[in-house]
């Protein structure tokens, strides 16, 4: 399964079921589940490990080394889940010792044409980015999450889950759980219902999670008020919680 004009090094490892099309170049330290399939002329190297069922699509780029100049070819790693779709130039950097050495993608995930991934991101799993989105090092992108095309997520942010971010969005804040934002810089818009409701969310949760949206956005409350009012809506309603958590861990200003 793998093609006779590929380069698969020896020390990568590769399960039987694995197929690599032409011109592709696998490095050393590569580990690739069963079920994957690399197509052409895709390159693959450092000490990577991609799971199973996961798609690769010509001329990508997974598990280059990061673009930082502070990295001076220390070995870091990338970790990639099952199931996930990497289209044409999607580019996937490894982690650095600076943070938390390892770059790390879960499951399901759909990167599409050109999307960039830098060094250190978090993606959780059911992620969406569409085309030439980027991230830079540091941010974490939680479940369910969607990017529009061209979106650019500055350094160290974290978007929420369910959050839904417009095409050409630029954020260099926190986007909390089932916001939609849009603009550069980004601005919230309401919440993400239409993807709540693909997701079985019910009207009555989709009513509690807007309930906890015009207490953060709409209410002129103080944050620290409405986290407090926020923190009461979540003893009735558990999808809160999300937006509880949300707010007490962050690291950085939310989008508001």
């Amino acid at each position: 399964m793998i093609d006779s004009r590929a380069v698969v090094d020896p020390g990568a490892e590769l399960d039987p079921e694995v197929s690599v099309g032409p011109f592709s170049i696998i490095g050393p330290g590569v580990r690739i589940g069963r079920g994957t399939q690399i197509g052409p002329h895709a390159v693959i190297k450092g000490a990577t490990t991609i799971g199973r069922g996961n798609r690769v699509f010509q001329f990508a780029s997974i598990g280059e080394d990061p673009q930082d100049k502070k990295y001076a070819g220390e070995e870091t790693r990338l970790e990639i889940g099952d199931g996930n779709v990497f289209r044409e130039f999607v580019t996937i950097n490894r982690g650095t010792e600076q943070d938390a050495v390892t770059t790390r993608i879960g499951d399901d995930n759909l990167f599409m044409a050109y999307v960039h991934v830098a060094h250190d991101c978090q993606i959780g799993s059911h992620v969406i980015m569409a085309n030439a989105a980027s991230l830079g090092g540091h941010v974490r992108i939680d479940d369910y999450a969607i990017l529009g095309g061209f979106t650019m997520v500055h350094q160290f942010c974290r978007i929420g889950a369910h959050a839904f971010c417009a095409m050409g969005s630029g954020i260099s804040k926190d986007v909390p759980p089932y916001v939609m934002v849009g603009g550069h810089p980004a601005k919230p818009h309401g919440i993400n219902s239409e993807g709540l409701k693909r997701r079985a969310f019910s009207e009555a949760q989709i009513q509690q999670i807007k309930r906890a949206y015009k207490a953060l956005y709409m209410r002129q409350l103080g944050l620290e008020q409405a986290i407090e009012e926020i923190v009461s809506l979540a003893e009735e309603a558990p999808e809160i919680s999300l937006y509880v958590d949300f707010l007490r861990n962050r690291q950085r200003s939310i989008v508001r």
